[in-house]
């Protein structure tokens, strides 16, 4: 029970790795709020979680808003009084070339995958500070690292999150509130269900380890991160649970 009692956010949790992650602190103890647009898919994933044995919450919440962006958090800390881990997941993903990316498409994917994590984690911060610990995970990409082809959008907000989190980590590590990113690599999620079929071929024909990972291998990495003494060394570290894609 590595996270007993911990107050833990996930955004992002009815779908891929944010489900993945919910039933991973579900069974190691931790007290959850999770929040999601999809609310038939967040019930279930709630109900899942107290199954477990997790006292768990849901909140349906688009974090394209900047309202929704914020909304777990505040649940979090209104339910539990405080808030020890925010796990910043939610996520899109959209495929286009440079050229063809209008001005609301490159908007929308800022907002979702970037402007929502500074907004969840500066509403957070004042708790983790003033007790003194604090785990911020940012779910990231390898493209954040690699970039790639026909995903400059993505790629970009991604290596925005990134960037934020190297950053965040210089200013509040001293306060042990410890910020840090996961880079995963393609992983089989309905996120990439948007990515033509020959994208993903090609992509799988250049991973080392020759496939895609699974939600479930990259949710003991948040783990890691939020446990004690497990997470206690890593500051401002980008971890790459990606198939051999980025070797940094």
């Amino acid at each position: 029970m590595q996270l007993q009692d911990k107050r833990c956010v996930v955004t992002g949790a009815a779908s891929g790795i944010g489900v993945a992650i919910a039933q991973c602190f579900a069974q190691e103890g931790a007290k959850l709020v999770l929040a999601d647009r999809d609310s038939e898919k967040l019930a279930a994933m709630v109900t899942q979680c107290q199954q477990l044995g997790a006292e768990c919450h849901g909140v349906v919440a688009d974090v394209g808003e900047v309202s929704g962006a914020t909304a777990a958090v505040d649940a979090c800390l209104a339910r539990f009084d405080g808030i020890d881990v925010l796990v910043n997941n939610a996520g899109m993903l959209t495929q286009a070339r440079c050229t063809d990316i209008t001005l609301e498409m490159w908007e929308e994917m800022m907002a979702v995958d970037l402007r929502s994590v500074f907004l969840a984690t500066q509403r957070a911060l004042p708790a983790m500070l003033a007790q003194r610990w604090g785990r911020v995970i940012n779910v990231a990409s390898q493209l954040g690292i690699k970039g790639g082809a026909e995903l400059c959008h993505y790629a970009a907000a991604k290596a925005g999150v990134i960037g934020f989190t190297k950053s965040l980590a210089l200013e509040v590590s001293s306060q042990n509130v410890l910020v840090n990113a996961i880079a995963p690599g393609p992983i089989e999620t309905p996120l990439i269900d948007g990515i033509n079929t020959a994208w993903k071929k090609a992509k799988a024909a250049e991973l080392p380890l020759g496939r895609f990972g699974l939600a479930e291998e990259v949710a003991p990495v948040a783990l890691l991160l939020a446990s004690e003494p497990g997470g206690n060394l890593f500051v401002g570290q980008t971890l790459g649970p990606n198939s051999g894609d980025v070797m940094p």
